[in-house]
Protein backbone atom coordinates (compact mmCIF):
# COMPACT_ATOMS: atom_id res chain seq x y z
CA UNK A 1 0.00 0.00 0.00
CA UNK A 2 1.22 3.54 -0.84
CA UNK A 3 1.94 5.80 1.68
CA UNK A 4 -0.79 8.67 0.28
CA UNK A 5 -3.05 6.02 0.68
CA UNK A 6 -2.13 4.66 4.11
CA UNK A 7 -1.98 8.51 5.38
CA UNK A 8 -5.31 9.02 3.85
CA UNK A 9 -6.77 5.96 6.06
CA UNK A 10 -4.93 7.05 9.01
CA UNK A 11 -6.63 11.07 8.70
CA UNK A 12 -9.83 8.94 7.98
CA UNK A 13 -9.84 7.47 11.12
CA UNK A 14 -8.32 10.05 13.26
CA UNK A 15 -10.66 12.79 11.98
CA UNK A 16 -13.53 11.24 10.37
CA UNK A 17 -15.92 14.25 10.60
CA UNK A 18 -13.65 16.70 10.16
CA UNK A 19 -11.14 17.78 7.71
CA UNK A 20 -7.58 17.31 9.81
CA UNK A 21 -4.55 18.12 7.20
CA UNK A 22 -2.26 15.63 8.76
CA UNK A 23 -0.05 14.93 5.81
CA UNK A 24 0.74 19.10 5.96
CA UNK A 25 1.14 18.92 9.84
CA UNK A 26 3.80 15.99 8.67
CA UNK A 27 5.23 18.74 6.07
CA UNK A 28 5.26 21.44 9.12
CA UNK A 29 6.71 19.12 11.62
CA UNK A 30 9.73 18.21 8.78
CA UNK A 31 10.31 21.65 7.96
CA UNK A 32 10.42 23.04 11.46
CA UNK A 33 13.16 19.76 11.92
CA UNK A 34 15.02 21.08 9.01
CA UNK A 35 15.00 24.49 10.18
CA UNK A 36 16.22 23.66 13.43
CA UNK A 37 18.45 21.26 12.45
CA UNK A 38 19.99 23.78 10.09
CA UNK A 39 20.85 26.13 13.28
CA UNK A 40 22.34 23.24 14.44
CA UNK A 41 24.33 23.01 11.44
CA UNK A 42 25.42 26.97 11.25
CA UNK A 43 25.89 27.15 14.97
CA UNK A 44 28.45 24.18 14.69
CA UNK A 45 29.75 25.29 10.89
CA UNK A 46 30.86 29.04 12.71
CA UNK A 47 31.99 27.20 15.84
CA UNK A 48 29.50 29.81 17.91
CA UNK A 49 29.51 28.31 21.37
CA UNK A 50 26.29 27.11 22.55
CA UNK A 51 25.95 28.23 26.17
CA UNK A 52 25.46 25.43 28.76
CA UNK A 53 22.69 27.65 30.49
CA UNK A 54 21.19 30.15 29.08
CA UNK A 55 21.21 33.36 30.92
CA UNK A 56 17.79 34.03 32.97
CA UNK A 57 18.07 37.05 31.27
CA UNK A 58 17.84 36.42 27.87
CA UNK A 59 15.25 33.49 28.82
CA UNK A 60 12.95 36.30 30.04
CA UNK A 61 14.03 38.61 26.96
CA UNK A 62 13.36 35.93 24.40
CA UNK A 63 9.60 34.86 26.26
CA UNK A 64 8.34 38.36 26.25
CA UNK A 65 9.79 39.33 22.39
CA UNK A 66 8.56 35.43 21.39
CA UNK A 67 5.09 37.05 22.48
CA UNK A 68 4.86 39.70 21.33
CA UNK A 69 6.40 38.71 17.84
CA UNK A 70 4.25 35.79 17.43
CA UNK A 71 0.83 37.81 17.57
CA UNK A 72 2.18 40.90 15.60
CA UNK A 73 2.44 37.55 13.30
CA UNK A 74 -0.71 36.05 13.45
CA UNK A 75 -2.75 38.50 14.79
CA UNK A 76 -1.66 41.87 13.70
CA UNK A 77 -4.12 43.70 11.35
CA UNK A 78 -0.99 45.16 9.20
CA UNK A 79 0.89 41.98 8.96
CA UNK A 80 -2.78 40.35 7.37
CA UNK A 81 -0.75 40.01 3.83
CA UNK A 82 1.60 37.63 4.99
CA UNK A 83 -1.51 35.13 6.21
CA UNK A 84 -4.28 35.99 3.33
CA UNK A 85 -3.02 33.35 0.82
CA UNK A 86 -3.94 30.87 3.98
CA UNK A 87 -6.75 32.49 5.43
CA UNK A 88 -9.67 34.53 5.23
CA UNK A 89 -10.82 37.66 7.23
CA UNK A 90 -13.41 36.87 9.62
CA UNK A 91 -13.77 40.55 12.28
CA UNK A 92 -11.25 42.80 14.27
CA UNK A 93 -10.84 41.99 18.00
CA UNK A 94 -9.71 44.82 19.10
CA UNK A 95 -6.10 45.96 19.90
CA UNK A 96 -5.22 46.61 15.75
CA UNK A 97 -5.74 42.43 15.85
CA UNK A 98 -7.96 40.75 13.88
CA UNK A 99 -9.45 36.87 13.39
CA UNK A 100 -8.99 35.12 10.53
CA UNK A 101 -10.19 31.49 9.51
CA UNK A 102 -8.39 29.09 8.02
CA UNK A 103 -8.58 28.21 4.37
CA UNK A 104 -10.03 25.05 3.61
CA UNK A 105 -9.93 24.69 0.09
CA UNK A 106 -6.15 23.85 -1.57
CA UNK A 107 -4.20 21.40 -0.20
CA UNK A 108 -3.23 20.05 2.83
CA UNK A 109 -0.08 22.16 3.29
CA UNK A 110 -2.42 25.45 2.66
CA UNK A 111 -4.35 24.68 5.56
CA UNK A 112 -1.46 23.29 8.30
CA UNK A 113 0.29 26.78 7.28
CA UNK A 114 -2.84 28.83 8.28
CA UNK A 115 -3.34 26.93 11.06
CA UNK A 116 0.36 27.93 11.88
CA UNK A 117 0.12 31.95 11.09
CA UNK A 118 -2.99 32.44 12.54
CA UNK A 119 -2.47 31.01 15.95
CA UNK A 120 0.14 32.50 18.07
CA UNK A 121 0.88 29.53 20.24
CA UNK A 122 1.93 27.18 17.64
CA UNK A 123 3.83 30.33 16.27
CA UNK A 124 5.67 30.78 19.37
CA UNK A 125 7.55 27.44 18.90
CA UNK A 126 9.03 28.42 15.62
CA UNK A 127 9.82 32.54 16.77
CA UNK A 128 11.21 31.17 19.57
CA UNK A 129 13.88 28.71 18.13
CA UNK A 130 14.71 31.80 15.86
CA UNK A 131 14.71 33.63 18.69
CA UNK A 132 17.36 31.20 20.52
CA UNK A 133 19.09 30.45 17.16
CA UNK A 134 19.72 34.01 16.97
CA UNK A 135 21.05 34.68 20.52
CA UNK A 136 23.79 32.11 19.85
CA UNK A 137 24.27 33.07 15.57
CA UNK A 138 24.28 37.02 16.18
CA UNK A 139 23.53 37.68 19.65
CA UNK A 140 23.93 41.05 19.66
CA UNK A 141 21.21 41.66 16.82
CA UNK A 142 19.24 38.80 18.46
CA UNK A 143 19.16 40.77 22.24
CA UNK A 144 18.74 44.02 20.20
CA UNK A 145 15.76 43.21 18.48
CA UNK A 146 14.44 40.98 21.35
CA UNK A 147 14.76 44.00 23.38
CA UNK A 148 12.43 46.26 20.74
CA UNK A 149 9.70 44.03 20.79
CA UNK A 150 9.63 43.29 24.47
CA UNK A 151 9.58 47.05 25.02
CA UNK A 152 6.35 46.98 22.13
CA UNK A 153 4.84 44.06 24.56
CA UNK A 154 5.41 46.03 27.37
CA UNK A 155 4.12 49.51 26.08
CA UNK A 156 1.06 47.46 24.94
CA UNK A 157 0.21 45.90 28.24
CA UNK A 158 0.39 49.55 29.44
CA UNK A 159 -1.65 50.80 26.60
CA UNK A 160 -4.06 48.44 27.96
CA UNK A 161 -3.90 49.33 31.38
CA UNK A 162 -4.25 52.62 30.47
CA UNK A 163 -7.21 51.94 28.48
CA UNK A 164 -9.01 50.36 31.48
CA UNK A 165 -7.91 53.02 34.27
CA UNK A 166 -9.60 55.70 32.04
CA UNK A 167 -12.56 54.06 31.47
CA UNK A 168 -12.86 53.71 35.29
CA UNK A 169 -12.35 57.33 35.83
CA UNK A 170 -14.87 58.34 33.47
CA UNK A 171 -17.57 56.63 35.62
CA UNK A 172 -20.41 54.23 35.28
CA UNK A 173 -21.84 55.78 31.88
CA UNK A 174 -18.66 55.05 30.14
CA UNK A 175 -17.64 51.45 31.45
CA UNK A 176 -16.30 52.86 34.34
CA UNK A 177 -17.15 52.13 38.07
CA UNK A 178 -17.99 55.63 39.59
CA UNK A 179 -20.92 55.26 41.63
Amino acid sequence: MRIRDRLGRLRRAYAPHEHRPLGGYLAAMGTYAAVAAGLGAAAKATHRPVPERPATSDVVLLSIATHKLSRLLSKDAVTSPLRAPFTSYDKPIGSGEVMEQVRDEGSAARHAIGELLSCPFCLAVWVATGLTGGLVLAPRLTRLVATALTAVAVSDFLQMGYAVAQRAADGPGHGGGKP
